[in-house]
């Protein structure tokens, strides 16, 4: 399975953006993918899950109502939309894909994000 995120760059606080994530490869063994994010000095942190069924997501408190996650299975594609963007939020976002049988993870390059006037 192989990730390829795009969509990032630099945004003034109260923008938007939105994050996309390719996927390839074994698509059928993948359960659950996420978006996580890692700002400089901190550990990286889980933003927002999602079923590949699409019928359950779970987002982090710090975004919840700002950032919507979603998938498009025809496209093989994950987006993360990004609304009311703050400075906290700069961080370098990585998507993720996860397989509960294989127990296997996997990750994207990430993708640089930026908020600042």
């Amino acid at each position: 399975v192989q990730l390829v995120e795009s969509g990032g760059g630099l945004v003034q606080p109260g923008g938007s953006l939105r994050l996309s994530c390719a996927v390839s490869g074994s698509t059928f063994t993948i359960d659950v993918m996420g978006w996580y994010r890692r700002a400089p000095g901190n550990q990286r942190e889980l933003v927002a899950a999602i079923t590949t069924g699409g019928d359950s997501t779970d987002y982090a408190d710090f975004v919840k109502g700002r950032f919507t996650i979603s998938g498009d299975n025809a496209k093989n594609t994950m987006y993360l939309q990004m609304n009311s963007l703050k400075p906290e939020d700069s961080a370098v976002y990585y998507c993720n894909a996860q397989s509960l049988k294989q127990q296997s993870i996997y990750w994207g390059q990430g993708t640089q994000v930026t908020v600042s006037s």
